[in-house]
């Protein structure tokens, strides 16, 4: 992509969008329906979201999710020293923030994504990190190509195929490589998706694993979501050979009051809402 390609003055159209009362509902959906959905609805709902959300985000800050976890403070991917000079793949990058974050410590990132309108807001926001548009189920780089993989909630909770996902990034990976990703943390998905306090009562099965989907009048999907338990997220990591070496559930901060979605102090002060992975690739 080229800096003439991003042009904020001009409408993005990309189909039908939230304003179209998208059915909410509870479906089976594939591989390529939940990729075909997850692209359009980032591409839709990128301006929307980098203005919702940039400031809390920053442009060259490393948030792992709402709660505000820094990769300053957490070193997940391992000291900020160390970083410099490795060469790190950044999954579902959405405008580069964590990249630019990374570059800034000597490391030399990639960031990827499905979605071209969330690239087009990395290159407004600059940086020189270089971008790469495509799906995480196939990446699109040779065998051991970087020390390093990350993943901010991106691809992998929109994926039916996450084990997929897995193994193209060990294949990507130098051999002690480091993956680390965050996700909705699974114990959500049994309450109602609302900061408040009803959003405190169970609702749903924590076990039913059937997706998220929201679909137009047609029954197309617009939005997809795919449900892992704890032990299921801990299997995906294993099929695609990587060893677990932590499961960090961040805690709600004094100092965050914003609310996010779902998130919000009232909820994060009693249950997790994000579930960090760290895995090493021996």
């Amino acid at each position: 992509m080229n800096q003439e390609d991003y042009a904020p003055e001009e409408p993005y159209e990309a189909g039908p969008g939230p304003e179209d009362d998208a059915e909410a509902t509870r479906r089976d959906a594939g591989e390529a329906e939940s990729s075909r959905a997850s692209r359009g609805w980032w591409d839709r709902n990128a301006d929307e979201y980098q203005s919702d959300h940039g400031a809390f985000l920053g442009d060259d800050r490393f948030v792992w999710g709402p709660e505000g976890l820094d990769e300053a403070d957490a070193a997940l991917l391992g000291p900020a020293a160390s970083l410099r000079g490795r060469d790190v793949l950044e999954i579902g990058a959405g405008a580069a923030q964590c990249s630019r974050w990374l570059a800034a410590q000597g490391a030399r990132p990639v960031a990827l994504d499905l979605s071209h309108r969330q690239l087009q807001h990395a290159l407004r926001i600059g940086g020189g990190v270089p971008l790469v548009e495509a799906d995480a189920g196939r990446l699109p780089f040779r065998d051991a190509s970087f020390d390093l993989a990350c993943s901010a909630y991106g691809a992998v909770p929109f994926v039916a195929d996450p084990v997929n996902v897995m193994r193209e990034v060990h294949r990507v990976l130098r051999p002690g490589g480091r993956w680390v990703f965050s996700v909705t943390h699974p114990l959500r998905w049994a309450f109602p998706d609302e900061p408040g306090p009803e959003g405190l009562s169970v609702s749903a099965s924590y076990f039913d694993r059937t997706p998220y989907v929201e679909q137009d009048e047609r029954g197309r999907a617009v939005y997809v979501e795919h449900h892992r338990t704890l032990g299921d997220r801990v299997r995906d990591v294993v099929a695609g050979g990587f060893r677990l070496v932590d499961l960090v559930e961040p805690e709600w901060p004094a100092w965050n009051s914003q609310e996010w979605g779902g998130w919000s102090p009232l909820r994060g002060n009693l249950i997790p809402g994000t579930a960090i992975f760290v895995c090493e690739r021996d």
